[in-house]
C-alpha cells in the first residue's frame, strides 16, 4: 500500500480480514470487513499489517486497532475524526496512550475489555416471556426501542436472515434481546441488552442461552466480551458457562 491514508476498498477489506485471522478477539472486525459494515484503514503491506483501524458503522466513535506498531496506529487515529476511544491489544495500550497524549495534547485513561468463549454445552435458562425470534418477527423487532433493537448484520432483517436472535416479549414489545452480533467460520459474538425497567428478571440470560445454543448447533464457538467492571454482564456469561480467554484495552480520551 502507499502512504496515503484512505479507506480500504472491498478487496483490501477482505485481505485485511484474512490477515487478522479467526479468533475470539477478531470475530467482530472480520465479520464487519467481510460484510461491508465498517470503514477500515491500514498502514504497511496488508500481508503483514503494521497498523490497521476498523470502524464499525454502528459504533463509529469506538474504532478497533490491530497491528504491531503503536506509531502507525496513532498516525491513523490522528488522521481520523469522530472517535473518543480505541480498542487495542493489551500489550500495546500504554504505548499507544502515550503517543495519543503527545499527538493530541490531552490525557487518556484505560479500561479493560474482557473476552470469554463457550466451549462446553451452554447451560439452559428458560422463561415464559423469552423465545427465539424469526423473520416473522421483523415488524416486532423494527418497532423495538433503540436500546433493544437488533443491530447485528446491519439491521433486524439481515440479522434474522443471517444470524440468530432471541428476546423477551412483554405486552407486545421486545424488552430484552440477545443476538449474534457477528459471525465467522469458527466464532460468533453474542450481545445482549435489556430495557432498564426490565433488568434483574433473567431475560437476558434466558435469551442468550437460546442464541448460544443455536450457534453451537451451527458449529460456531460463542464469544462474549464486556467491560472489566460490568459485573452484571460478567455474571450472565459465567452462568451460561463462558470462561475468560483474554483481554484487550480501551484507550479513552479524557474530556
Amino acid at each position: 500500500m502507499n502512504s496515503t491514508i484512505r479507506p480500504l476498498d472491498q478487496a483490501e477489506c477482505y485481505q485485511l480480514a484474512e490477515v487478522l485471522g479467526d479468533t475470539p478477539e477478531t470475530v467482530i472486525p472480520v465479520h464487519l470487513l467481510r460484510r461491508g459494515l465498517c470503514e477500515a484503514y491500514a498502514m504497511g503491506d496488508l500481508s503483514g499489517v503494521y497498523g490497521a483501524i476498523v470502524r464499525d458503522l454502528n459504533v463509529y466513535d469506538e474504532p478497533a486497532a490491530f497491528g504491531n506498531s503503536p506509531d502507525m496506529i496513532c498516525t491513523l487515529l490522528l488522521s481520523l475524526t469522530g472517535w473518543f476511544c480505541v480498542n487495542i491489544a493489551a500489550e500495546l495500550a500504554k504505548s499507544l496512550g502515550v503517543l495519543i497524549e503527545k499527538g493530541m495534547g490531552g490525557k487518556v485513561r484505560y479500561y479493560g475489555d474482557v473476552h470469554y468463549t463457550l466451549t462446553t454445552p451452554v447451560k439452559q435458562f428458560g422463561d415464559a416471556a423469552v423465545r427465539q425470534l424469526t423473520p416473522d418477527d421483523l415488524i416486532l423487532l423494527e418497532a423495538a426501542k433503540d436500546d433493544v433493537r437488533a443491530t447485528g448484520f446491519g439491521g433486524p432483517g439481515q440479522l434474522l436472515e443471517n444470524g440468530f436472535a432471541a428476546g423477551a416479549v412483554v405486552d407486545g414489545q421486545v424488552v430484552a434481546i440477545a443476538q449474534s452480533y457477528a459471525r465467522t467460520e469458527g466464532y460468533a459474538d453474542v450481545g445482549v441488552a435489556t430495557l432498564p425497567e426490565y433488568r434483574g428478571r433473567g431475560y437476558a440470560t434466558a435469551a442468550a442461552s437460546i442464541v448460544a445454543q443455536r450457534l453451537q448447533e451451527a458449529g460456531q464457538i460463542p464469544v462474549w466480551s464486556t467491560g472489566e467492571d460490568n459485573y452484571a454482564s460478567q455474571r450472565i456469561a459465567q452462568k451460561l458457562g463462558f470462561t475468560e480467554v483474554g483481554r484487550r484495552v480501551y484507550v479513552i480520551l479524557e474530556k
